[in-house]
C-alpha cells in the first residue's frame, strides 16, 4: 500500500464509490444527561462524482439502511427501530443528496445537501477534512474524508423522550452525525 498523500482536491476528478468495509457512518447522542451513546449504521451505499475543474458540480448521494442501526445494545436498537424513533418499517432508508460543494481551505470543504430521516427532508452543511489519497494493495485509487455535523432530531419528527426524576430528559435533542469515509475511484 502506498503512503497517503495530500493530492490537491482539484486533482481528484472522477467517480467514487464509498467502501462500506472501510467507512463508518455514526452518531452520538447524550443519554440521561450524563453520558454519550455512540452508534453506527452498518449497511449503506454511496457515490460521489467530483470535477476538479468545476468543484461546485460535485454530486454525492448516500443511502443508509435504517434497520442496520447498531449501538451495541439489542434492546436499545429495537427501540430506535420502532415508531418512537425512526419508524423503520415505514421509512427503511435515510438519504443524503448533495446540493452544493464549497472548498474552504487546502484540505477542507463544506458539503451541503438534503438529509431525509423518517420522511422529513432538511438541508444540512457538513464540514469535511480531506485525509489524503493512496493506492491500496489491489491497485484501487482511494481517498479519505472525515466530517461531522450536529442536527436536532426533532427537526426530523423524532420526538420521543422520557423525563428523568432528577430533571432533564433521557435522550438529547441534538445528535452529532459522524462520517469517516473511504472511497474508491471507479474506472
Amino acid at each position: 500500500m502506498s503512503t497517503p498523500t495530500t493530492t490537491p482536491l482539484a486533482q481528484l476528478t472522477g467517480t467514487y464509490t464509498i467502501d462500506p468495509s472501510h467507512t463508518r457512518i455514526g452518531f452520538v447522542a447524550r443519554h440521561a444527561m450524563v453520558t454519550k451513546v455512540r452508534g453506527a449504521f452498518n449497511e449503506f451505499e454511496g457515490t460521489a462524482v467530483f470535477d476538479g475543474a468545476d468543484p461546485a458540480a460535485t454530486a454525492v448521494r448516500v443511502v443508509i439502511t435504517a434497520t442496520s442501526i447498531d449501538t451495541r445494545n439489542a434492546q436499545r436498537d429495537e427501540h430506535l427501530r420502532s415508531n418512537d424513533f425512526l419508524a423503520m418499517e415505514t421509512f427503511p432508508e435515510i438519504t443524503f443528496v448533495s446540493t452544493a460543494f464549497r472548498q474552504t481551505g487546502e484540505t477542507t470543504f463544506d458539503l451541503t445537501g438534503d438529509l431525509t430521516i423518517k420522511g422529513v427532508t432538511n438541508p444540512v452543511t457538513i464540514p469535511f477534512d480531506y485525509e489524503g489519497a493512496s493506492t491500496d494493495p489491489f491497485g484501487n485509487p482511494r481517498v479519505g474524508f472525515e466530517g461531522a455535523v450536529t442536527i436536532n432530531r426533532k427537526d426530523y419528527g423524532v420526538t420521543w423522550n422520557a423525563a428523568l426524576e432528577t430533571g432533564g430528559v433521557l435522550v438529547s435533542d441534538k445528535i452529532t452525525l459522524e462520517f469517516e469515509v473511504s472511497a474508491i475511484r471507479t474506472a
